[in-house]
């Protein structure tokens, strides 16, 4: 694996959550791989679970971890190419980079869309720069677009459950990733992410709910089923991903903000006492109930947790890779 950026980066998603679980058990097994490496964690935004279950899998890894702050600690970087930079950005890309190349064996970048223009956000324009620049491999730790570290983690802890405490559920389970409301319009990046990886996965009966007008785009939604009716969608439903996005097509606006759509516990009943995710943080009473959130349904901490074992699986894989 050169570069972590979304699920076609991986050549075998089922041996990458086994050895991930195998971290789980064993969190040291590989403390020397990253003996005398570097990794940087450079941040365009706010993190706080990406961040820290980052930095723990490098140090379990033996790896020394670097946070920068882009945003606060640093220049404004400038990632067009041919600007005239007489305006607010300090530093290009094309210089930053490669001395970040010279500093660290591994270079992880979290940015985040404008929301403003689609076509801006979804040509993935920050991450693919610090590609082209680095000469190093680059993780994505969340882009404009999606955000694999987060997804790896979600295919574990279904996988996780499957094997465990859901196992009795026979053949495919039925994994719904529903919208919910929220107060501000929010990316595309967590649903995006979540069909690419269920969709590579192949595993699951995967439905889609939303209210119309909150299409996803379909290049990472082909093979999906869509549904507008939450209720209709959640029935006999094994997992279900609570999750808000604003509009793709009228881009970054939010059309219906319907509480309707929450998730609560008389919802649950229409399902096959489905265990509840979400990627956090999560606004409690808008997106999902306090009854849900702290019901034995939920597996959101589970979930959390296990974002530490999917990003030392990925940086495992990196180090290997390089070797």
């Amino acid at each position: 694996m050169n570069n972590f950026i979304s699920v076609d980066d991986v050549q075998n998603l089922d041996a990458l959550i086994k050895k991930a679980l195998m971290y789980k058990a064993n969190p040291f097994a590989d403390i020397l791989l990253g003996t005398n490496k570097r990794i940087g964690l450079l941040f365009l935004n706010p993190s706080m679970r990406t961040r820290l279950s980052t930095q723990i899998a490098a140090q379990n890894l033996g790896m020394e971890p670097i946070v920068f702050n882009v945003d606060k600690d640093g220049w404004a970087l400038e990632f067009e190419e041919e600007a005239i930079m007489s305006g607010n950005t300090v530093e290009h890309v094309k210089d930053a980079a490669p001395i970040m190349g010279k500093y660290f064996d591994i270079l992880c970048i979290r940015t985040f869309p404008s929301l403003k223009n689609k076509e801006d956000d979804y040509s993935e324009l920050y991450i693919k720069q610090f590609i082209k620049y680095a000469g190093i491999p680059v993780v994505s730790l969340e882009s404009a677009t999606l955000h694999p570290l987060q997804s790896l983690t979600d295919i574990i802890t279904i996988h996780e459950e499957l094997n465990g405490h859901r196992s009795s559920v026979i053949g495919h389970p039925k994994i719904v990733l529903t919208w919910a409301p929220h107060v501000k319009p929010l990316p595309q990046c967590v649903a995006n992410s979540f069909a690419q990886w269920v969709n590579a996965w192949g595993n699951a009966d995967f439905v889609i709910a939303h209210p119309e007008d909150y299409d996803l785009d379909e290049k990472f939604t082909k093979g999906a089923t869509i549904i507008h009716d939450q209720d209709e969608a959640l029935k006999n439903a094994d997992f279900v991903y609570v999750k808000n996005w604003s509009t793709y097509n009228d881009y970054g606006k939010i059309y219906c903000n319907d509480p309707e759509w929450m998730m609560t516990n008389e919802k649950l009943k229409l399902t096959n006492n489905a265990k509840v995710m979400h990627c956090l943080p999560v606004r409690r009473n808008v997106e999902l109930s306090d009854e849900v959130l702290d019901s034995a349904n939920s597996i959101v901490t589970q979930q959390a947790g296990n974002r530490v074992w999917a990003a030392q699986a990925v940086l495992s894989e990196i180090l290997r890779s390089g070797k």
